[in-house]
């Protein structure tokens, strides 16, 4: 792992890049519907699944595909698959504003809040069909923090057990659904000043009873673990690292149990107790 994959530039190419990525999860999964795809780069967090011959090697805006749907609003954030269902988050605006630029933009982010009442949005599909079953609104209103033109509101790709999904929107709160959509709890998270405005994009990762998340920023970093039933606080820890944007990695080794993390020189890991 080195150190220049997580820094802002790179950032920027990858997110860029992520639309594409989800068409091919999609379809993966639409074959393999017998697997599940709980969180951020699947179940090992290795972003592959296994070979299957009735994997297409072409596809384009129409052959190959099982369906296709419109998706309202922004989002950077991956879908995930569990069983029948397929997951995704979005954030909308009632007004128009400054779209993502295509190519590499080093440029600070806006100093100014974007216009409009957003809406942070999760939405659950048919695996089959790719018929919406249901949507939830986490929040509706006036941003209170901006966003920078090169991100979204949604970067966060949820996560899921199989009993509840764990909703991230960065600098917004953690919110817990049962897979038919109702609320069970919510974490608010107090926004922080992030490098050049860049933002969040750390997603959630749930093992057995607790869901992990990351919050690295310029003002007040820490990781912090919550009860995946009640949402109360495990246990949480400073980080004295700046903004980063890479997913906390589970490294289940013959010692122990870790929480292995980014940071702008060095990599850490906590222990998950």
């Amino acid at each position: 792992l080195k150190s220049d994959l997580i820094q802002p530039n790179s950032i920027s190419m990858i997110r860029s890049i992520l639309p594409l990525a989800v068409l091919c999860i999609l379809f993966a999964q639409s074959t393999q519907s017998a697997d599940n795809w709980p969180r951020f780069r699947g179940s090992t967090a290795m972003g592959v699944v296994d070979n299957d011959q009735r994997l297409p090697s072409t596809w384009s805006q129409t052959e190959n595909v099982a369906w296709k749907v419109d998706v309202p609003g922004w989002a950077w954030s991956n879908p995930i698959v569990w069983g029948d269902k397929v997951f995704l988050t979005t954030v909308t605006s009632s007004k128009d504003n400054e779209a993502p630029k295509a190519g590499l933009y080093l440029g600070r982010g806006r100093e100014e809040l974007p216009e409009g009442i957003h809406e942070w949005i999760t939405i659950c599909l048919d695996l089959k069909t790719g018929k919406q079953i249901w949507q939830k609104s986490a929040h509706q209103g006036q941003p209170s923090f901006p966003r920078h033109p090169k991100s979204t509101y949604a970067s966060e790709t949820p996560t899921t057990d199989g009993e509840r999904l764990y909703v991230l929107f960065g600098d917004l709160g953690l919110y817990c659904y049962d897979l038919d959509g109702n609320d069970l709890w919510n974490v608010p998270i107090k926004a922080r000043k992030s490098f050049y405005g860049y933002g969040t994009a750390a997603s959630p990762i749930v093992h057995e009873d607790q869901v992990i998340m990351i919050y690295d920023n310029m003002e007040d970093s820490y990781i912090a673990a919550y009860d995946t039933k009640t949402g109360q606080e495990r246990w949480k820890t400073a980080r004295d690292e700046k903004s980063t944007w890479a997913t906390p990695f589970l490294w289940e080794n013959r010692f122990r149990n870790e929480i292995v993390t980014p940071g702008k020189n060095k990599i850490r890991s906590y222990d998950l107790k």
